[in-house]
């Protein structure tokens, strides 16, 4: 068992030498330290501690640490100064899919296998607890993120893509919740494979892609729709320019230059405790217009920069992607109507419709569900495909791959574009 109390001694420690020689290097007019080089001194700098603790420990007629323990400890110290502390084990467990914490030792873990299990607490105190939440908004992200009484509300993207999510003051304990990027650079063959989408729907949604049709994904929390737009985004040749907007980053993209050489990616800014300096959704989609995009990805719909974006759409921004939660393909158009009444432009329904006619194109519904026949695993598959047609007072669609026997999605009813899909490689198979 590892001594947390002594990796917390050392940390502070560690970081107190790390800030001191940034200090010096700007004293003495050098260049700041790359994030490598950096991690670099501070593993020197946590031998050297660890090895100042052993001769002070021989020294006062105690047993120093074992090699396996300094091991474990310089482990917990990096962890800890570049990390997420004592939750960095579960997310280097390639298994973990989420983390729950209902205070500091309340902690359960889902796994990719359906297990749902409890875990070892992850800090000493509720207080402790907060206190790596607020280093982590510290650091990750575009801007510095407050986590307090005056903004008990975070939502933040960890170093390893994973989501997190976290509230304290509006619950009796700090509550967190993780949720895991398992696949950062994903493509859709390997949705093909792990059974998220059939071959077909992996080739029809390539040619829409690359017919710069607009796609809204939609699906439950946690169904994978995040995944399935890095997929569609990946099949966009690198030629194009991307802005992506989100509240917190998480897609990504920008960290596979070979894929995407040319992403800018928006960040929603809070305001600060004076109320002052907030960037919302709606202003950056608006933004991104005027930073001449190729196509324009806005991570997750959620409120009034919905009327933004599909005004994007029907602007020449062709190709755009977008994530909204909904339980079903039609209910998507019900769900963006509502934001659309909750904007600053209070879009009645009908003008609403009108709108998402002229601008979507394609709504792929991503489903969760326990498999009970298969000893309860999680199975996540797209399981509908609607092509939006036209509006008569409401949006016209129709259902172009529905649910078959087990789930997912198989070809039903002829697609109105399919010449422009066929153009782009797609070969129907099922109508």
């Amino acid at each position: 068992m590892i001594d947390h109390a002594l990796v917390k001694r050392f940390r502070q420690e560690v970081g107190d030498r790390l800030a001191h020689q940034r200090r010096l290097d700007q004293a003495n007019g050098l260049p700041a330290m790359t994030g490598e080089d950096e991690r670099q001194f501070a593993r020197a700098l946590i031998s050297q501690v660890l090895e100042e603790h052993a001769r002070s420990e021989i020294g006062l007629g105690r047993t120093p640490p074992t090699a396996e323990e300094e091991e474990a400890l310089a482990a917990g110290i990096h962890a800890a100064l570049f990390g997420v502390g004592r939750l960095q084990p579960l997310l280097d467990d390639p298994d973990v899919e989420n983390i729950d914490i209902n205070g500091c030792d309340r902690v359960f873990v889902s796994y990719a296998d359906g297990q749902e299990l409890m875990h070892d607490p992850v800090a000493e105190s509720d207080e402790e607890l907060i206190e790596l939440i607020q280093i982590l908004a510290a650091y990750s992200g575009l801007s510095s993120r407050p986590f307090d009484t005056a903004n008990p509300q975070l939502d933040l993207r960890l170093p390893d893509g994973s989501r997190l999510s976290a509230v304290m003051d509006v619950t009796l304990r700090p509550a967190v919740s993780i949720r895991r990027s398992r696949l950062g650079k994903v493509f859709l063959s390997d949705l093909v494979g792990n059974g998220t989408l059939s071959a077909e729907i992996g080739r029809f949604l390539t040619a829409a892609i690359l017919a710069r049709k607009n796609v809204m994904i939609a699906g439950s929390t946690n169904a994978g729709k995040t995944t399935l737009l890095r997929a569609l985004a990946n099949e966009i040749p690198p030629s194009e320019r991307l802005i992506t907007v989100e509240r917190a980053l998480e897609l990504g993209l920008d960290q596979f230059p070979e894929l995407h050489p040319n992403v800018v990616a928006f960040e929603q800014r809070l305001p600060n405790s004076e109320g002052q300096g907030e960037i919302t959704m709606a202003e950056l989609v608006r933004r991104s217009l005027r930073m001449n995009p190729s196509r324009v990805i806005v991570g997750e719909v959620l409120g009034d920069e919905i009327v933004t974006m599909l005004n994007a759409m029907t602007q020449g921004n062709d190709g755009s992607l977008s994530t909204i939660h909904a339980n079903s393909s039609m209910e998507v158009f019900n769900r963006i109507a509502t934001y659309a009444l909750q904007a600053g432009e209070r879009l009645p329904i009908d003008a609403t419709h009108m709108l998402i006619a002229g601008a979507i194109d394609f709504v792929v519904f991503v489903e969760k569900r326990n498999d009970y026949h298969r000893g309860g695993t999680l199975r996540r598959y797209v399981s509908s495909i609607r092509e939006v047609n036209g509006c008569d007072g409401r949006v016209l669609s129709s259902e172009v791959f529905v649910p078959g026997p087990d789930g997912m999605a198989v070809p039903h009813a002829p697609v109105s574009c399919l010449p422009e899909l066929i153009a782009h490689g797609y070969t129907p198979g099922g109508w």
